[in-house]
């Protein structure tokens, strides 16, 4: 007689309860992703190439799958879904939206379905964190942010560097919408921020930090000078596209895993077409983590996090395991007898 293993039943995770899960837990989630980048360098994960949904009569937006598998402790798979319209920033609402769906290990089965562009943000935001505080071991504490893009990835990722122990003696702040960078400002002077410049143009902002953020939508590269970062700052590239090969193949770049970030235009993908080589990636942060590679004091560094669907699922997982909001669909897998009746 077959065994008649029951699949587990089906939950859905809302925005609220993933926020309800992971706000004010900022330490304890530095520790998460760092796991997740560890399980993924020790050849504990699978994550294959994401696959990108665009649209011919509208090239500005796009749609993301990110599969991805966990072993080790976490282990689950699933799937992170995300959405990029950048004219929902003009209509009032949030550029991305997201849903993450984890995979039961045993059966297969979806076991749940959660709200993704919390999970994507906090997971993008301690990704960066972990790299500022891994890959500026060797240099003196930043005093000076600056921060290129004032969305809410620029807000989390500010969150998560102040819970690694960063404090800044001044942030500087650019935006092509000037708007934007007021609101932000804003929000850092109530967050406690003790001086918030807003700068007129982006050289002058670039040449002041010590540490800096791009955290835009740009999708090609529009920083094109190597001397504004004469004075070698940690760069956290997170938009991945704003840098050009010149300032690229003129610093030490450090990726979360080369094969997924030299691809889709990327900066460091733009320098390998122009030189026909990877040699300007030094390092993985995985490399830098364990002790493999140590990044230079006296140069530029640059970390290009593609963004990787194995930490999507850490956190994910994380908010699966202590959430008691879920909803459970009693009935969403209706038909469960392989031959009826």
């Amino acid at each position: 007689m077959a065994d008649t293993t029951a699949p587990p039943p089906f939950t859905v995770i809302s925005g609220k309860a993933v926020h309800d899960v992971l706000h004010g837990r900022e330490k304890e989630l530095l520790g998460i992703v760092e796991h997740g980048y560890r399980l993924h360098g020790d050849g504990r994960t699978e994550n294959p190439p994401s696959y990108f949904l665009r649209f011919p009569d509208d090239p500005a937006n796009r749609i993301i799958a990110l599969p991805a598998h966990v072993g080790g402790d976490v282990a689950v798979s699933g799937i992170k879904w995300i959405s990029s319209f950048p004219a929902n920033v003009a209509k009032g609402i949030p550029r991305a939206s997201a849903v993450v769906v984890l995979n039961d290990q045993e059966t297969g089965y979806p076991l749940a379905c959660l709200e993704g562009s919390i999970i994507s943000a906090v997971r993008t935001a301690a990704s960066a964190a972990v790299a500022a505080v891994t890959l500026g071991a060797g240099r003196p504490r930043p005093a000076r942010l600056g921060v290129v893009g004032t969305g809410l990835i620029a807000r989390f990722v500010h969150t998560y560097l102040v819970a690694a122990g960063f404090e800044f003696e001044e942030i500087g702040l650019f935006d092509d919408n000037a708007e934007h960078a007021r609101g932000f400002a804003g929000h850092l002077e109530r967050a406690g921020a003790r001086r918030v410049t807003v700068h007129e143009d982006l050289e002058s902002l670039v040449r002041s930090a010590d540490l800096l953020l791009f955290a835009t939508t740009a999708g090609t590269p529009y920083v094109e000078d190597p001397d504004w970062f004469a004075h070698h700052p940690l760069v956290l590239h997170v938009s991945l596209r704003d840098l050009s090969p010149r300032v690229v193949l003129d610093s030490c770049n450090v990726v979360d895993d080369v094969e997924h970030c030299l691809k889709a235009a990327t900066s460091v993908h733009l320098a390998e077409q122009a030189v026909h080589n990877r040699d300007h990636v030094h390092a993985t942060l995985y490399d830098v983590l364990t002790g493999t590679f140590t990044p230079p004091d006296d140069r530029t560094v640059v970390f290009s996090p593609f963004g990787l669907g194995v930490l999507d699922l850490v956190v994910a997982r994380h908010v699966y395991d202590r959430t008691t909001a879920g909803v459970t669909v009693a009935d969403f897998f209706h038909e469960l007898s392989r031959y009826g009746g």
